[in-house]
């Protein structure tokens, strides 16, 4: 239902808005937020994995990561949800390395192989200023979860430097709840995937993660208390909020119609969803005969009912229009 009272008190706050780490800078908070992340690096527990590896000597954990951050790319991205890429792009920055490494990975090389050039937080810094430079519309961080830290202390070096634009934590979801919690007040927007509902999906095609769904859906649920639905200026940009990817995988390997139902019944039905059709066969997909070819306009459309059954109403407008496409097809 149209509320005024809704509309006015998020015009206000679009009036109001700064990124949320600026914040946290003024209170003085920064420094100790980066300081008890780093710690973690000693005793590594920044994923469900909890290799316990000391990375600050050298060791290196399932992700394989180092201490210092690897960086595949850094540049403006045109292929994000449109609230991302506003007019200038969104500042996407790919980490290398990953604490889930899926079979189907389409970033494989730079996942999976950890390709890429290994950078200082100042050298991360700079490259967050020079996103904002060219006129990206915020930090969209591909790949985070193994490099939190570091991610923090470049940030408040940006800050420093005159950083402004919203942070993305671009994740697989496979997140600790505690983890999460530091990073409330840094964090404008989180984009998680949500990969399976089920747990014996997820060990299978994610290097034996059973307990990824809940996990994931743990962090989810603490995600949307920090942030909160999806918030745009009058241009059409995010500026913070909360933004679910699901892929839809063949077979109904993803357990699409449990997702849904799960976002229903436990997030605001307004919460912003992207039911993702892109799915295509990588890396050793091939091995696995169910999840081995693209998902067929039916299991997508399916997908899309199954949201729209279960009354999410902020699905994104690219899937709305791919199936508004296919029913237009089928129509005529």
């Amino acid at each position: 239902m149209f509320s005024p009272l809704s509309l006015y008190a998020k015009q206000r706050e679009r009036r109001k808005w700064q990124p949320a780490y600026v914040k946290l800078e003024r209170e003085r908070k920064f420094a100790h937020r980066i300081e008890e992340a780093y710690a973690i690096f000693e005793n590594c527990h920044l994923c469900p994995r909890e290799c316990g590896v000391n990375r600050l000597q050298g060791e290196t954990g399932f992700c394989r990561a180092p201490v210092r951050v690897v960086v595949f790319s850094a540049q403006p991205h045109f292929g994000e949800e449109i609230s991302l890429v506003g007019r200038n792009g969104s500042g996407t920055i790919f980490f290398s390395n990953c604490n889930l490494r899926c079979v189907f990975c389409q970033n494989w090389p730079i996942a999976h192989e950890g390709r890429g050039k290994g950078v200082n937080d100042e050298g991360l810094a700079d490259m967050m200023l020079r996103l904002q430079k060219i006129g990206c519309h915020n930090i969209n961080l591909v790949t985070p979860t193994h490099v939190m830290p570091n991610i923090l202390n470049a940030t408040r070096i940006a800050l420093k430097k005159g950083l402004r634009l919203p942070l993305v934590y671009n994740t697989s979801g496979y997140e600790r709840l505690e983890i999460v919690k530091i990073l409330e007040d840094v964090v404008d927007i989180y984009m998680p995937d949500i990969k399976y509902m089920d747990a014996d999906q997820a060990a299978k095609y994610s290097a034996e993660a059973s307990d990824y769904p809940e996990v994931t859906k743990k962090a989810i649920i603490e995600m949307n208390r920090q942030v909160g639905e999806l918030l745009i200026d009058r241009q059409g940009t995010a500026l913070k909020g909360l933004i679910i990817r699901h892929l839809v995988m063949p077979n109904r390997v993803a357990g699409t119609k449990k997702f849904v139902r799960w976002v229903a019944e436990n997030l605001p039905r307004s919460t912003y969803v992207n039911i993702m059709p892109q799915y295509r066969v990588e890396y050793k997909a091939f091995d696995y005969p169910e999840i081995a070819r693209g998902i067929t306009v039916q299991e997508f459309l399916e997908a899309m009912d199954w949201a729209e059954k279960y009354g999410l109403t902020n699905l994104d407008p690219k899937s709305l229009s791919v199936r508004n496409f296919y029913l237009n097809r089928r129509a005529g």
